[in-house]
């Protein structure tokens, strides 16, 4: 008990003796040593490396869980387990749980109606993307955060452990360097207690000495630990090329499956639809054109081009074409349509078009596949498919 009290009384001391040396030091009334400049620089490299890994680790969590305090309590969960060092298991993802859902109501609708098969596909392909997002979910944890937390609870908090000891060992020497300088400027205004005042003067040289040591030796334990920071960005770079091939692996599996959905949806349209509308898949014709993007939210991008064909519109008759104006809206098999890109008419058989606006369109027999008829009013023309975006 009593060594313990010594201890504690001891350990008070020296805290209190560091904290005047520090307050000193601030005050600009006590001298600082200061440490060389490459050790400056790797800490301040050190410095730099922590704060930048800490963001990108949060945004990184945050890009793969954005709402991780949700009904499940997913944040809660994974704490315990991280705390327990268990794995976490799998869990549903919304993809995967919007597949389940539409699956579900498909059931209720009748898997024979429209609605219903349309909902047995959408769902099919939700549940794939879900589980993709599942896959690149546990991949990149796996290759990318676990290495940036490692590095932030493990590496970086031994660093800061030694930085602190150094800072101590630091002030600890500045304290011997002034008991060294108080002794000699005592010794010269006492010169008849020169003696007494010598052996004061040997005492604090001593203790200097020993306090430069411990300052040398943990100055070189602490650049050890600091120049090991390259070989963190070197860890880091590695973790950092997976994380982007697992992003292109996943993203790549989704463009898969929606060109796949697509093409599945644009099946069964034509065949419940047979005769109504043209196909929504890009017309195959000999002008390569691009996709269907605003032009009036991208400035400068041309708007898509149209087939070439020597007769575009209405399909010839042998005994001359069809003339628009003798074409009437068929009782059904009409539909809206929102123009994506203005238009203009190039001849009277042509209807002028604005972006964003509603027209009626239909097709007729002989038609195009790349035209419809379109109605705005008491206007009537033939439109481009590919400016449309026909509406349900």
């Amino acid at each position: 008990m009593d060594f313990n009290l010594k201890k504690l009384t001891s350990d008070a001391g020296v805290f209190f003796t560091r904290a005047v040396q520090f307050t000193e030091e601030k005050l600009g009334s006590a001298e600082k040593t200061e440490l060389d400049a490459h050790l400056e620089n790797l800490i301040a490299r050190a410095d730099c490396t922590k704060n930048w890994t800490e963001k990108i680790f949060r945004q990184t969590e945050v890009l793969l869980q954005p709402n991780p305090i949700d009904h499940t309590g997913a944040r809660i969960e994974e704490f315990f387990y991280e705390k327990l060092d268990k794995k976490i298991p799998s869990r549903t993802t919304n993809g995967e749980l919007l597949g389940q859902y539409m699956l579900d109501a498909a059931k209720d609708f009748g898997p024979g109606t429209p609605y219903g098969s349309t909902l047995i596909t959408v769902g099919e392909y939700q549940s794939r993307l879900g589980g993709a997002e599942r896959e690149f979910l546990q991949t990149s944890a796996i290759n990318f955060l676990t290495p940036l937390r490692n590095f932030l609870e493990g590496d970086w908090r031994t660093i800061s452990k030694e930085r602190r000891l150094l800072e101590n060992r630091r002030l600890d020497l500045d304290i011997c360097k002034a008991r060294v300088k108080k002794a000699k400027q005592a010794e010269a205004k006492a010169a008849c207690e020169g003696d007494l005042w010598s052996e004061e003067v040997d005492k604090a040289e001593q203790e200097l000495r020993v306090a430069q040591t411990e300052f040398d030796r943990q100055a070189e334990v602490t650049r050890l630990l600091l120049e090991g920071i390259s070989s963190t960005h070197v860890n880091h770079l590695r973790c950092l090329h997976e994380f982007v091939e697992a992003q292109a692996t996943y993203y790549a599996q989704c463009h898969q499956y929606m060109q796949e959905l697509q093409k599945e949806l644009s099946s069964a349209n034509s065949d419940t639809y047979p005769n109504s509308f043209a196909s929504n898949a890009k017309p195959s014709t000999s002008a390569t054109c691009p996709s269907p993007v605003s032009s009036a939210t991208l400035p400068g991008v041309s708007p898509p081009c149209l087939a070439s064909s020597s007769t575009p519109g209405i399909a010839q008759e042998p005994s001359g074409q069809l003339k628009i104006q003798d074409v009437q809206q068929p009782s059904t098999g009409h539909r809206k349509a929102k123009v994506l890109y203005d238009y203009d008419a190039h001849d009277t058989s042509e209807l002028s078009l604005l972006a964003d606006e509603l027209i009626t369109v239909y097709t007729v027999p002989g038609m195009d596949p790349d035209w419809l008829v379109g109605e705005r009013g008491n206007q009537k023309g033939k439109v481009p498919v590919t400016y449309l975006e026909l509406l349900s």
